[in-house]
């Protein structure tokens, strides 16, 4: 599991458009990777509002913006163009990347147990290295939270 001060696990995933991102060719921009459970829910369409909303500032900072789950490019794509967004949606259909943050978990809903993503957010330096995390993410105030993280950076 991923953990402050730790290098953050590097990655190469298909991400929206059909090209790949991989984590460390970022460097040295500071990147926001943040895992989320589904395309087009309630919470996951208000979270990459958001951050598609301060994506400037983000951007002012000197950080970048990915958003994983384990949706198909297809579905990313679609999510994108309904909702105008502007971060990077990255695909990790076999959950490898999740695994190695440790945001892939058992979840309970209506009585039934079942693996899932944790909503889980990682601020990671222009070094690699994890500065600050955030799971069991609300979305409410948390873009802002991360925004204000990264300008403190």
């Amino acid at each position: 599991m991923t953990q402050v001060g730790e290098m953050a696990p590097d990655f190469t995933l298909p991400r929206d458009g059909g090209d790949n991102i991989t984590l460390s060719k970022l460097r040295p921009s500071m990147v926001v990777v943040y895992f989320y459970p589904k395309d087009n829910t309630p919470g996951c369409t208000k979270q990459a509002i958001g951050f598609t909303e301060h994506m400037q500032a983000f951007r002012d900072a000197g950080c970048e913006i990915i958003g994983i789950s384990k949706d198909s490019v297809k579905k990313h794509d679609n999510f994108r163009a309904k909702h105008a967004l502007e971060v990077i949606l990255a695909s990790d259909a076999d959950s490898d990347v999740c695994e190695q943050y440790g945001v892939w978990k058992e979840k309970s809903m209506y009585g039934k147990t079942f693996m899932g993503i944790e909503r889980s957010t990682f601020l990671i330096g222009g070094d690699g290295v994890v500065v600050q995390e955030w799971r069991k993410v609300r979305v409410a105030d948390h873009v802002e939270a991360v925004l204000d993280a990264v300008k403190s950076q």
